[in-house]
């Protein structure tokens, strides 16, 4: 180990030039050279970039670090016992509790303090959210309500909806997960009716990740409240208009901290916050720093999408998603009590724990997709791994499922050139902003990779070609009629978000003069337009990743798979694009890739579900 040439590790990729600098720096606080804290702190910090918060060093150690171009191992990591020796005699290495930069825990997990202090906040706030006594309840109003809002219908089984309902009222905290088209917006709006029947004149917030996800938040919120039957007062009451959650916490400019923290609480009675999934390990500690612990909190999501792109799986850790838990014993009852219903709840799962399985509710039935329809059985399918099903589902002849193996490049190529006319020459020949904007949104190319043939790079570069072509666009320059464009970084000045889609079209009123603005749906559905160079950082988004493609949904998917396989394609990430298709899916990829998408399931370093799940009192 005192061998080893760092720049050898920094040259094959082992870590980039912030993990470099930021080891060097580290090492500079020791005021020596020592290979084993440069190490530690080099890919401590470049497992943050991948999206796990930690270093497992038990689980790297003794294993190649990278290996010749023969194939032999070039350079192993150091043993265990002397690695944890060395970094725990360093000054620069602290013990859980203790103000270092770097923390190694007693289960040898090697924390950026940052990172370690983000996650004992986020657990400790969820857990005394989860012990917190509710205010005394109207039980005869709350039953009222139940009735009037989860009316009986001649379905078999649980209304889930009904006991998420419910559960949201018993708790302060609360956490509702659910597919797509299981109704988890729909249950929101309910959940806030019946609240603010309880109690009016309730401070409520509506927040997620994105603008996009924000926007379509505010669309359901609007649509439900036309059909509950509860008071106009309260059905006024509820709130329509949602935020990106940095908008609302108010964040400052060129920092990471936000106006609304710990000291200075948010305003609010609640806060529900969408598309949880999406949210990252620092965004969620500062979010529940900032919301009073006395306010209720409820967070709406896809436990089995893809985790968020920062590091950190928080939604899935907090369901504890690998493992399945019951409502308890004393929780069931009372639910029965209020419903006058009986309910056989996960009887067959565990059941104990530390509360926080009284906390969540899962919505298991699709309005969307029937249990019959091939894409609900393809859904599923995928979910639980079940490679067998899921080329059962494929090899079927679907209306719609549609899946291409194409090994011929330029035959795949030729083809998708036609999906490309076909899907996109509707939104082109309007030059209402307000129509193509609508007609952009009925279909989407989503990729796995942004590099390579089949990347979303290559893959936009080919429609500007393809439909410039046919004379839909006229590519010749950066900004064009026609061109669709992804915001990737918030703009609070002009109140777009990372994740916000727009069209660029001439004005109306330029009078045959191609004047172009960039037009965006607006929370009020009239565009909001911008000139283009006014636009902070975005991208040309004839295709996407699925990643960026959280939050919205479209009539019909393209999924295009690389030739190769890489350690991005994942259960969650094939999940993820599925359930953007609201009628129509198409899969182009090989056996073997989606094969091996299926079989690989995302397992990102956290200590956040064993703290909360392992918590005792």
């Amino acid at each position: 180990m005192n061998n080893i040439n760092l720049k050898d590790l920094y040259d094959n990729g082992i870590f980039n030039d912030i993990d470099f600098h930021f080891a060097r720096f580290i090492t500079g606080l020791c005021r020596q050279d020592d290979p084993y804290i440069f190490l530690g702190a080099a890919l401590a910090s470049h497992v943050t970039g991948t999206g796990d918060v930690y270093l497992d060093l038990a689980a790297v150690v003794e294993t190649p670090l990278f290996e010749n171009q023969d194939g032999a191992i070039g350079l192993k990591y150091p043993p265990l016992s002397v690695w944890t020796e060395k970094l725990r005699a360093s000054p620069v290495v602290g013990s859980s509790g203790e103000f270092r930069p770097l923390i190694l825990d007693e289960k040898n997990r090697l924390y950026l303090y940052r990172y370690w202090e983000y996650e004992k906040k986020l657990s400790e706030s969820v857990i005394k959210r989860v012990q917190k006594d509710i205010d005394p309840i109207n039980i005869p109003l709350l039953q009222d309500g139940l009735q009037r809002l989860f009316p009986m219908v001649s379905q078999e089984g649980t209304d889930w909806q009904k006991v998420a309902a419910l559960t949201a009222t018993l708790k302060k905290f609360c956490v509702i997960s659910g597919g797509p088209g299981t109704g988890k917006t729909f249950t929101v709006a309910k959940i806030l009716a019946l609240l603010l029947e309880q109690t009016g004149g309730l401070e409520i917030f509506l927040c997620a990740p994105t603008g996009k996800a924000a926007a379509r938040l505010s669309e359901s919120i609007k649509a439900t409240k036309k059909t509950l039957n509860c008071r106009q007062e309260v059905i006024d009451a509820i709130p329509s208009e949602s935020y990106t959650i940095h908008r609302m916490l108010k964040s400052k400019q060129g920092s990471r901290y936000f106006f609304y923290n710990a000291e200075n609480p948010l305003p609010a009675d609640i806060v529900v916050v969408d598309e949880a999934s999406m949210v990252d390990l620092a965004l969620m500690s500062k979010l529940l720093a900032a919301v009073p612990i006395e306010a209720r909190l409820i967070l709406i999501g896809d436990k089995d999408q893809l985790a968020s792109v920062e590091a950190g799986s928080v939604l899935g850790d907090i369901c504890d998603r690998n493992n399945v838990h019951g409502f308890s014993l004393p929780f069931r009852k009372r639910l029965e009590q209020i419903t006058r219903e009986e309910f056989n709840l996960n009887s067959e799962h565990d059941q104990t724990g530390p509360g926080l399985q009284d906390c969540i509710a899962l919505l298991t039935k699709s309005f969307r997709f029937a249990e019959s329809s091939a894409i609900g059985k393809f859904s599923r399918s995928v979910n639980q791994g079940d490679v067998e099903k899921v080329f059962s589902v494929l090899r079927a002849s679907q209306a719609h499922i549609l899946w291409q193996e194409m090994s011929d490049r330029k035959e795949l190529l030729q083809t998708l050139a036609k999906r490309l006319i076909q899907g996109y020459s509707e939104y082109l020949e309007t030059a209402d902003p307000h129509t193509a904007l609508e007609r952009f949104e009925r279909f989407k190319i989503l990729c796995a990779v942004n590099i390579g043939p089949l990347g979303v790079i290559a893959l936009n570069r080919l429609a500007e070609q393809v439909l410039g072509r046919e004379g839909l666009i006229r590519p010749k320059q950066e900004w064009y009629a026609g061109r669709p464009v992804m915001i990737t970084r918030n703009d609070y000045n002009l109140g777009l978000f990372n994740g916000d889609m727009g069209i660029t079209l001439p004005a109306p009123e330029a009078g045959g003069r191609e004047e172009l603005y960039v037009y965006f749906s607006g929370a009020s559905g009239q565009p909001r337009r911008f000139l283009p160079h006014r636009l902070s950082e975005h991208e040309t988004v004839f295709a996407m990743t699925v990643h960026k493609s959280q939050g919205s949904e479209f009539d019909d998917v393209l999924l295009v798979l690389p030739e190769r396989d890489y350690p991005v394609l994942t259960r969650e990430l094939f999940y993820t694009a599925i359930t953007r298709a609201r009628q129509t899916i198409s899969i182009w990829g090989t056996a073997d890739i989606i094969k091996a998408a299926v079989s690989r399931k995302i397992e990102r370093t956290s200590g956040l579900r064993d703290a909360l799940w392992e918590f005792k009192e």
